[in-house]
């Protein structure tokens, strides 16, 4: 995934505000946070000088595949169905504590990860505490991953 520099330095760094942000740092992180779009950049659309820019932030600011309302996407061929996630996840945790919440297997349907058929299935995405007006930088899942299975975009 690129990181906010990297999108900054493919932009014009002009400021010249016409996409409504103060800055284009401002601009690259609303981009990195998929709140505007490559085309939202007139200078970046409208001049050649810029053309490379503009392909090269096309390509690293695409959709992907499985991604959530979150962001959250989990690489079903990484994933080993260890279950780390399920019992990491707090709000699986809360949601289930007889269940996920004691290392077994969730018996509860507010969970938001759940293995199914060997491997990690998202659930109730909305739940998760990366979403929302109060969202929070949770990582629960991520550090627990031994394959690197899941992700945040």
């Amino acid at each position: 995934m690129a990181s906010v520099m990297e999108i900054y330095q493919l932009l014009p760094k002009t400021n010249c505000k016409e996409c409504g942000k103060s800055t284009c740092m401002a601009f690259a992180v609303d981009l990195l946070a998929r709140k505007v779009t490559v085309d939202d950049c007139p200078p970046l659309v409208n001049e050649a000088k810029y053309k490379s820019g503009y392909e090269k932030l096309s390509s690293m600011i695409t959709p992907v595949d499985g991604v959530t309302d979150t962001g959250l996407i989990v690489h079903d061929e990484k994933c080993i169905g260890c279950g780390n996630c399920v019992v990491a996840c707090p709000v699986n945790v809360a949601n289930d504590p007889l269940g996920a919440g004691s290392g077994k297997a969730p018996t509860s349907d507010k969970v938001i990860f759940k293995v199914e058929d060997g491997v990690v299935k998202a659930r109730n995405v909305q739940e998760c505490r990366r979403f929302g007006e109060n969202r929070i930088l949770c990582v629960a899942c991520i550090d627990t991953c031994p394959t690197k299975a899941i992700e945040f975009v």
